[in-house]
């Protein structure tokens, strides 16, 4: 054995002859090079989370609409990849900016390398992109089955360049926010309830998909075509959440990025679990799609107050997002709103909460660690930070939904935002892409019946 490794080391040596003349990299370079890596591997889990996206609105939606799902979210990543290195980035993070507008750094073109042993600009910029196209992505779930594919490319644009990179600057960026003390750690408000409030904003305008609501108010259930797409989704955004959150650390130091990842763990299984146990309360029966939307509804909660609170706080979290994901979806379907994916039960309301509970849970040692705000509610007896959590969700969620409605408003106005209603039977597959998604079982259904 000995033999072997000697060998093999004589071999290494010998393939690369700088290992064994390099000169010893100082701490801080080493320090520099492993954050980095970290990050990097966060920024790839968190771009690979658009594979949850397609997945999950794939199966949650109708057969005839599948390639268009695909086909769209792979075009409105890289379109939102060159808006966001041209603006958005710019605004969020730009150095010349104020409290309510970033500037500067626009069409950004970062040093080569670390400055200083500090996060290389390219990774922290990858990082934060990868975070816009995450909030882009859930936008989406209020335009599903109906909207014009024009429409994704306009509202991309604007979304990526007015909209997300505002609310990221007010609050990670320096903005009136963030020195207020918002804790908001790696973005229940900026990523998730950014995206719910332009997919709120998507829903109203668009209206209802056709036949989901009868002519008393009541719903009809239109099923997605394929459960265990959803199922594997939930999987795969499940385990980006590791980078999204823990990534968010931008730093592996102490180790304190596994207890963010710790926390997420628990808040994700405390959403699913409640989530299953209140519809075979209330139903009769265990509901999978409530289950599954529990598990991101308690990903989507945690996501805020992952850094900022003790565990057993992580599990509370989880388990009121879930059994409030399944009383939101009955609210909205009740007041006719039509919410294909389920974008505004979790990631709207349960956004809210996730914000709102670090100004119950967070701990005053974690918020002096992290240097934002300070404890919550239970740990210190004081209401400052739920005010300040109260503003934050208040403002953000506003400001996304005005300027979402007001542009996808002039957009219906100039252009339109819907299909016609003998494209949207059809399926935007073949409405807007001339093709199927699933050739061999749709062209088999259209075919008509020669021999009958």
């Amino acid at each position: 054995m000995i033999k072997k490794m000697l060998i093999s080391i004589s071999a290494m040596l010998v393939l690369f002859p700088t290992m064994a003349f390099a000169e010893d990299p100082s701490s801080a370079t080493l320090n520099m090079g492993l954050n980095s890596l970290w990050v990097m591997l966060s920024a790839i889990l968190v771009l690979l989370m658009q594979g949850g996206f397609i997945l999950l609105e794939t199966g949650s939606t109708r057969m005839k609409n599948a390639g268009h799902v695909a086909g769209k979210t792979i075009f409105t990543v890289g379109l939102c990849s060159l808006i966001y290195w041209a603006v958005g980035y710019g605004v969020a993070f730009g150095a010349s900016g104020n409290d309510f507008f970033g500037w500067g750094d626009f069409l950004f073109d970062p040093s080569k390398v670390s400055v200083d042993n500090a996060l290389p600009p390219t990774i922290f910029f990858l990082f934060q992109l990868a975070f816009a196209a995450v909030s882009l992505s859930i936008a989406w779930g209020g335009f599903a089955e109906r909207a014009k594919f024009s429409v994704y490319l306009i509202f991309t644009i604007l979304f990526t360049a007015l909209i997300y990179p505002v609310v990221a600057h007010w609050i990670w960026g320096g903005g009136f926010l963030f020195q207020d003390g918002a804790q908001d750690f790696a973005g229940s408000t900026v990523v998730h309830l950014t995206g719910a409030m332009a997919a709120l904003a998507g829903t109203i305008l668009l209206k209802p998909r056709i036949g989901k609501f009868n002519k008393d108010g009541s719903a009809n259930e239109i099923l997605g075509h394929n459960q265990v797409f959803t199922a594997l989704s939930v999987l795969i955004l499940w385990v980006g959440w590791f980078g999204f959150n823990a990534g968010s650390t931008l730093a592996i130091g102490d180790g304190f990025f596994g207890y963010v990842a710790f926390n997420t763990q628990l808040g994700a299984a405390g959403g699913a679990v409640a989530a299953m146990l209140i519809s075979w309360a209330v139903l009769g029966k265990t509901d999978i799609g409530t289950t599954l939307n529990g598990a991101l509804a308690g990903l989507v909660a945690i996501t805020a107050s992952c850094a900022f609170v003790d565990p057993w706080a992580a599990v509370v979290i989880g388990l009121v997002a879930g059994v409030l994901v399944f009383y939101s979806t009955r609210f909205f379907e009740k007041i006719r709103i039509d919410d294909p994916i389920f974008a505004l039960s979790v990631h709207g309301a349960a956004g809210i909460w996730g914000t709102l509970a670090n100004g119950i849970f967070a701990t005053e040692e974690l918020a002096t660690k992290l240097n934002t705000g300070k404890g919550g509610l239970i740990d210190t007896g004081s209401w400052d930070q739920l005010w300040v959590q109260l503003e934050s969700v208040a403002v953000s969620g506003a400001y996304a939904f005005a300027v979402s409605f007001i542009i996808l408003a002039v957009m219906k106005k100039v252009m339109g935002l819907r299909v016609t209603e003998e494209q949207e039977i059809a399926g935007l597959d073949l409405s807007e892409h001339g093709n199927y998604g699933y050739p061999e079982q749709l062209k088999k259904s259209s075919t008509p019946n020669i021999g009958a």
